[in-house]
């Protein structure tokens, strides 16, 4: 990371550390409250379910806070109660403890997640595209390790074992918090005079790219819970065809994130960006469909070169969220707009594993080109989109590259 400077370094390690306990603890969870604690698999799955609605509720109100307190004091705080709630995880025996634990744990990683947002504008320096892609690079780099830590856990298969993955998330909030008071204490962005509240509620570019992002983040699980149980229950293909496909996908974000997201800088490249990751989709997902028809080592060929298409595309749609996401939103309310932004996107996130089972699953080849061909469409959106927002923005000067 030569040449960065060092608030960058800091929240780059910060986010490195948190994600790296996030590896930990997601790949484990289930299994522990089930196996070790005892719950019954629906007890948990809706202890979890309460406690992620719930928090979906947390972002807004968290970032305008971060907006009018300072994105660095809030982050701080939400890490410490994630710390508490997490190491509070190993103490659990009965479900109403899971949900009201959990609950605490989903509202303070929402708030977090919109200070974030705003913590990563105030850090990005000059380059900003150059430094949200080093940061999502290492981001996948921690949650990798983090789950292969986990694999060993799991392997050992222990209350031990499952109780040091817990408290080494926990671990991670807190030191995540104590590295970022090595950043500055960054002023805050007074509001221009007169203006309304929540700003974010009036912008209508932003919400229509919110809805947009989160319909395209269906892309997400089709690799993580679509694809593998087509694999498993349609294609020819040998079972650890699964694992390798996600190795493909986490080592290819890894690598290609900064190469690629370093060029998508303004608005205008996000929305070309997104055209090209909704392309890339149109590819990825056929291919993958075709494998139900491809003798066994020919049906591992096509996973695996769809999943190279589908994790480049992954790396476009993440770079033109990170340019029309932050650059959609103004300096003041950064917090606000990424709460907003979470929450559209973790309401997609919750509803895509249904609408991929039912629809995607139900009409089996004629599902995969549906989805391919709404990618697709979602994406082509995006230029149109971004010059739309960037009429509406109170800034000078953005005529010109407009009609580029």
């Amino acid at each position: 990371m030569a040449g960065d400077s060092g608030p960058e370094r800091v929240l780059v390690a910060a986010s490195f550390v948190n994600r790296v306990g996030n590896g930990l603890f997601n790949a484990a969870s289930a299994l522990y409250f089930t196996l070790v604690v005892g719950l019954p698999a629906a007890q948990v799955g809706a202890a979890l379910t309460i406690a992620g609605v719930i928090g979906l509720c947390a972002g807004i109100p968290g970032g305008h806070l971060a907006d009018r307190r300072g994105a660095r004091v809030i982050m701080m705080l939400a890490l410490a109660v994630q710390a508490v709630s997490m190491a509070a995880l190993v103490l659990v025996e009965s479900w109403a403890a899971l949900t009201i634990i959990a609950t605490v744990d989903q509202i303070a990683a929402a708030v977090g997640g919109a200070a974030w947002g705003a913590l990563v504008v105030r850090v990005g320096g000059e380059r900003p595209a150059m430094f949200r892609a080093k940061l999502r690079t290492f981001v996948n780099l921690g949650v990798i390790l983090g789950t292969v830590g986990a694999g060993l856990a799991l392997a050992a298969d222990t209350r031990g074992a499952y109780v040091t993955l817990i408290l080494g998330n926990a671990a991670s909030f807190a030191l995540c918090a104590v590295l970022l008071l090595l950043l500055p204490r960054y002023p805050v962005l007074a509001a221009p005079p007169q203006q309304r509240r929540w700003l974010v509620f009036a912008d209508r570019p932003f919400l229509t790219f919110t809805a947009l992002y989160g319909a395209m983040g269906l892309q997400y699980p089709v690799v993580s819970l679509l694809l593998p149980i087509w694999i498993s229950e349609h294609t020819e293909a040998p079972r650890w065809t699964v694992a390798a496909l996600f190795a493909v996908n986490s080592a290819f974000c890894v690598l290609m994130q900064t190469r690629i997201g370093s060029r998508i800088e303004t608005p205008y490249d996000g929305g070309r960006a997104f055209r090209t990751a909704g392309l890339l989709f149109l590819v990825s997902c056929p291919m993958m469909a075709l494998a139900a028809y491809a003798p066994v080592w020919a049906a591992a060929g096509l996973v695996l070169a769809a999943i190279f298409a589908h994790s480049l595309g992954e790396v476009w749609e993440s770079s033109a969220a990170f340019a029309l996401g932050f650059g959609l939103a103004p300096d003041h309310a950064q917090g606000q707009y990424q709460g907003v932004f979470g929450l559209g996107f973790s309401a997609g996130q919750a509803l895509a594993p249904a609408i991929l089972t039912t629809v995607v699953l139900g009409l089996g080849t004629a599902g995969w080109l549906l989805l391919a061909l709404f990618f697709a469409m979602l994406g082509a959106a995006g230029p149109s989109l971004a010059r739309w927002g960037m009429r509406t923005r109170p800034q000078p000067g953005v005529a010109a590259e407009a009609t580029r």
